[in-house]
């Protein structure tokens, strides 16, 4: 099969446990906060809701389904039956399973997030399994590359060779954990190849070792690690880009059509989104106005995927969108 979107990146069963017995406490500046609860203590909660099949990669690639395109997702499940619930429920939402891995005496990646009020806190254990390249009968249109397990930085060095064998597929790459953490210089090949790249800004920080604040210094410095195109998103204040022309772009949030529920997948709905619009055959700024909407529907769902829209229904609030809702350049 020809796929318009082929997401690759490690996948995981959430585990959204609602809290309704704790305290958050932050700086002066309402930044660094942490949430608290009683030690040695029994702390009541009020539910428990598995997601199956999600991380950044699986959302990607089930937010492009949702959008109309052929997707898959190269990733790895362990031989347990959190494994073959990840494969049924790519499966019913749309998303072709034939390059998941089942491999044997591994366990499916099992993350619990400890969910208050309307943000979560996410404790996450990757299992090492055994990457592989993709093998297909013809290349993507696009590979959107994220986060994998602390092991695979030989698994980088292999997709490089293979992008560079398909050099009319699009590299959308937006980082996850242990990406950052393996730094820009040993990943030099694949930020060179992204034609567009996702961070937040506080990653943005972390991968380039600024310490500005400014939105289009920190755009400026991931530009000159390689990709074509740069996306920062920041948080309820929107997002900024910097075009393949050197023109810097400002991004508002959508408005919430009611107040947050959970925020789990509102960035992985935002970058997707994008990438979505530009397979598309839509222009840099009419995508970039795809990403907040998605990231609006998702945070009133719980978990990554329930809120992500249809094409049909994306168009509906662009449609409806406020004047003051438009890509503007960034002063």
């Amino acid at each position: 099969m020809h796929f318009d979107l082929l997401a690759v990146g490690d996948t995981v069963i959430d585990n959204f446990i609602r809290l309704k017995d704790a305290s958050v406490h932050c700086n002066i500046n309402n930044e660094n906060c942490e949430i608290c609860m009683r030690w040695g203590d029994k702390i009541p909660f009020e539910f428990a809701v598995e997601v199956p099949a999600v991380g950044n990669s699986a959302n990607a690639a089930v937010a492009a389904a949702r959008l109309g395109l052929s997707s898959a997702l190269q990733t790895c499940v362990g031989d347990d039956p959190h494994g073959a619930v990840c494969l049924e429920a790519l499966r019913h939402n749309g998303v072709n399973e034939s390059l998941v891995a089942t491999q044997a005496g591994k366990r499916t990646n099992y993350h619990y997030v400890l969910w208050f009020e309307s943000e979560r806190t996410i404790l996450i254990k990757h299992e090492q399994f055994n990457y592989e390249v993709p093998r297909v009968s013809e290349p993507p249109a696009w590979v959107y590359l994220s986060s994998l397990g602390e092991n695979s930085l030989p698994y980088h060095a292999a997709l490089s060779e293979l992008f560079e064998a398909w050099p009319s597929t699009k590299l959308a790459f937006q980082p996850g954990t242990f990406q950052i953490k393996f730094g820009a210089q040993a990943l030099k090949e694949i930020y060179a190849r992204s034609d567009i790249f996702f961070c937040n800004k506080e990653e943005s920080q972390e991968i380039t070792g600024s310490h500005s604040d400014n939105p289009k210094e920190l755009l400026v410095a991931m530009h000159a690690l390689g990709p074509k195109i740069v996306v920062i998103t920041d948080d309820r204040r929107g997002a900024y880009a910097l075009d393949q022309g050197g023109s810097f772009w400002y991004i508002p949030m959508y408005p919430d059509i009611r107040p947050p529920y959970e925020r789990t997948g509102a960035g992985d709905a935002f970058s997707s989104s994008v990438v979505a619009g530009l397979a598309t055959g839509r222009p840099l700024q009419e995508a970039l106005l795809w990403g907040p909407i998605n990231a609006m529907s998702v945070v009133q769902k719980v978990g990554a995927q329930e809120g992500l829209l249809t094409l049909e229904e994306l168009q509906k609030y662009l449609k409806e969108a406020p004047a003051s809702y438009k890509v503007e350049p960034l002063p």
